[in-house]
């Protein structure tokens, strides 16, 4: 991490680390069965991080919540990420998962939707992808005709992790499809056991998650329901991008940190023609350039994050972010597991946990295909003469 921390800073990262190294690491292996993280272990240590200081730390003031700045929550999670001991996505024990667009709500809305999902009453899903609408919004074909003072929303969402568990889901529709995500798409708070709403297809994926389809059939929501304004749901669900995209960048930062510490540590041990693998070359020409990466990906994190606190516009700051961080997590990955050898393949390690992760990583929350596209946007418009 970076040197000229506060001593506030500098205090909740040692704080995280010491509670990674003493007591996250050494389940890796245990934690999680058949992609389910277990209950009764994330009940103690949720109560271990909130003797931590490290409950809600998200969450705004204003809702309950410590309210940390981004540079404080990308030191909590650099320092997460340097384990496989919890689920990829989801990480109960520092607080409810609390989607942002909640905090969009008004009056009866919050009652009803946000504060159960704060207290840990319910849980909710986000429906956005489609099998034709990923990473193009636009394309959506799930569409909310207005009905008098319903909407009538038909469709199929894909690939939406804990429908099955969720008590509503927070669905992005079209209600103007000539206009795409530019005015067209509208933000919806629906419950999972609305009439016309049922699961389909049940996805198996490279790290052990199981997101689902699911399809909307003549659904009737309430108009209440709508998040914001009509049309504006695509620019609300964008707000809070920036800070997701920051995360998966600070994660990274933790995996590929842990990566260089699993290889190094390798690299000395394993010895073949009588040298010890950190004696050749291109070994060390390999952790080299993972701690290169490491360094300049830390700086970028870091300098987005402060560009955030202060208020900044932070997108192609997150675009860079998302891409540089997991593009060098996902290559450290590859790296470390080489470096194993037929052992990281087997699951006695976190190697190859680490390496799907970091592959999948690469493509949730936005390709690096989609961030080049968003980068070149920028680049063009600010660098041509």
């Amino acid at each position: 991490m970076l040197d000229d921390l506060s001593e506030e800073m500098t205090l909740l990262r040692d704080t995280v680390r010491r509670f990674v190294d003493r007591e996250l690491i050494p389940l890796e292996g245990k934690s999680i069965v058949d992609g389910e993280f277990d209950k009764a272990l994330e009940a103690r240590l949720t109560a271990r991080c909130k003797e931590l200081g490290l409950w809600q730390i998200d969450v705004p003031e204003e809702f309950g919540g410590q309210g940390l700045g981004l540079v404080a929550r990308t030191i909590v999670w650099a320092e997460l990420g340097r384990t496989v001991a919890l689920p990829t996505r989801g990480v109960r024990i520092l607080g409810p998962e609390v989607r942002p667009v909640l905090y969009a709500l008004t009056g009866e809305m919050r009652e009803r939707y946000l504060y159960p999902v704060m207290r840990g009453e319910k849980e909710s899903c986000f429906a956005q992808t489609e099998p034709d609408a990923g990473s193009d919004p636009g394309s959506m074909r799930t569409t909310a005709v207005r009905d008098g003072d319903h909407y009538v929303i038909n469709g199929v969402k894909r690939f939406i992790t804990g429908a099955d568990k969720s008590d509503f889901m927070i669905l992005m529709a079209a209600t103007d499809r000539s206009k795409g995500s530019r005015g067209g798409i509208s933000c919806f708070v629906l419950d999972m056991d609305t009439p016309g709403v049922r699961l389909g297809e049940k996805y198996h994926t490279l790290t052990g998650e199981t997101p689902w389809e699911v399809v909307l059939d003549n659904v009737r929501v309430p108009a209440e329901h709508l998040v914001g304004e009509e049309g504006k749901g695509f620019a609300l669900g964008q707000k809070w991008l920036g800070a997701g995209r920051l995360k998966q960048g600070a994660r990274a930062l933790g995996a590929t940190r842990r990566c260089l510490e699993l290889a190094a540590t390798y690299a000395k041990q394993r010895v073949t023609f009588g040298k010890p693998l950190s004696d050749r070359q291109s070994i060390q020409w390999r952790l080299t350039d993972t701690y290169v990466e490491l360094e300049a990906a830390t700086l970028l994190v870091h300098r987005a994050a402060a560009r955030a606190d202060r208020g900044d516009d932070i997108r192609n700051d997150a675009f860079t972010v998302k891409l540089f961080c997991t593009e060098m997590a996902w290559k450290a990955a590859d790296m470390c597991l080489q470096v194993h050898g037929g052992v990281g393949l087997t699951t006695s390690l976190p190697v190859e946990r680490l390496w799907r992760d970091q592959r999948s990583h690469m493509i949730t929350e936005g390709t690096p295909e989609i961030m080049r596209m968003a980068i070149a946007r920028h680049v063009l418009r600010e660098f041509a003469a």
